[in-house]
């Protein structure tokens, strides 16, 4: 019984990261899984219990990960408009570094979030919520417009998720001579949404 539990559950979760990427959870198969992270099927059952256990682990560690640099943004000590500044370049870092991750959301999307369970929809939760305060600190404080939270964060959120996502088809776009995107670059992308979303919150002078 030794044996199993010195594989490490990450090296299987990153293997299915890839496999939902690719085929979704209906689609993805335990048994690619388990021969790309070099395991036999008994052992990811082991660590896992299910394909639907290894999604929700998979899902919940992303979220975390993810929500972990902005809960230090949140905390810190500049303004509000610095903070979604840094907000926006730290999730476009976690996908830039997880180029899996919007692939697997907007399967789940189109599916209704049918695989999400309690446990998986509070780790998710937190991310939009840390973003949301610092619109509220924000709003508070007079430096933004009356907005809601919620609203904001998706608004930067999923431009941010398509643009990442859609790089392949950008390259075919250019490498077919339909229209040249070759020039547009992720960094490009993520300063331009960090001044429109200051612009779309800020208060306007004459605002009470």
């Amino acid at each position: 019984m030794g044996r199993p539990a010195r594989v490490s559950p990450d090296r299987i979760l990153a293997a299915a990261a890839l496999e939902f990427a690719a085929h979704g959870f209906a689609g993805a198969r335990v048994d690619r899984i388990a021969r790309r992270a070099r395991v036999n099927k008994a052992m990811l059952y082991y660590h896992f219990k299910s394909k639907q256990r290894l999604y929700r682990v998979l899902l919940r560690q992303m979220f975390t990960q993810a929500v972990q640099p902005l809960q230090v943004i949140a905390s810190g000590s500049v303004t509000p408009a610095e903070k979604i500044d840094r907000a926006i370049g730290a999730l476009a870092a976690f996908l830039e570094q997880h180029p899996f991750f919007p692939a697997i959301m907007l399967r789940e999307v189109a599916e209704g979030g049918a695989h999400l369970d309690k446990e998986t929809l509070t780790a998710l939760a937190a991310v939009p919520r840390t973003v949301g305060g610092i619109v509220q600190e924000g709003v508070a404080a007079g430096a933004f417009r009356q907005v809601h939270p919620i609203f904001a964060y998706f608004s930067m959120l999923a431009p941010m998720v398509f643009f990442l996502a859609g790089a392949p088809i950008r390259k075919e776009l250019s490498h077919q001579h339909v229209i040249d995107m070759t020039a547009l670059s992720a960094a490009e992308f993520v300063s331009h949404l960090q001044e429109t979303t200051r612009r779309s919150l800020a208060r306007d002078a004459g605002e009470v």
